[in-house]
């Protein structure tokens, strides 16, 4: 009888829709400099570190990381669930929603977020909003009205992460439910 990893499953996909947001938004980068001679995005990422840029670059490269946290979890349920014949019912399933729903809210709305700082307070989003008709203009202080959310919603991924972990662990050191006929 073949098993499959509901959860593993759960995880994969949403992994592959994360990959799916980030690839949309580099396409959307790539396309506004194709569409517009006077925004050069390999410029504004040589300014990366410098001023609120860093927040775009950092935010990028996070999200990124994240899709592959999201695709290896799903690798860590598959494993309880297939090799290990694990059920995960009861409370532990619901931590384990809480764990799928940590990193992909929380997760996702951070980087964005980032992202999205990074873009308003370096001027880029104004930039490209414009087709490069205007000049890019920093404005560190809009910086100030994005710590609350980032904050909070790396709060929901450590939270979704660390609830996860506990399911993970105490499913881990269950006593399998299965009888195992292998004789």
């Amino acid at each position: 009888m073949k098993r499959t990893s509901s959860w593993g499953n759960k995880f994969i996909l949403s992994a592959i829709i994360q990959g799916a947001i980030i690839t949309g938004l580099t396409i959307s980068v790539v396309g506004a400099q194709m569409v517009s001679s006077n925004v050069n995005i390999i410029q504004f990422l040589s300014l990366s570190f410098d001023g609120p840029a860093k927040w775009f670059f950092l935010g990028y490269v996070f999200y990124m990381i994240l899709v592959v946290a999201i695709a290896t979890t799903a690798i860590f349920y598959n494993h309880l669930e297939i090799n290990m014949e694990k059920n995960i019912r009861g409370v532990r399933a619901v931590m384990a929603w809480i764990h799928l729903i940590g990193m992909n809210v929380g997760g996702a709305a951070t980087t964005i977020s980032m992202i999205l700082a990074g873009l308003m307070g370096s001027g880029a989003l104004d930039l490209i909003l414009s087709a490069g008709n205007t000049e890019l203009q920093q404005n560190p202080a809009i910086m100030d009205q994005f710590i609350p959310p980032i904050t909070t919603f790396a709060g929901v991924l450590s939270i979704g992460v660390i609830v996860g972990g506990i399911s993970y662990v105490s499913t881990y050191l269950q006593k399998n439910d299965t009888i195992n006929d292998k004789t």
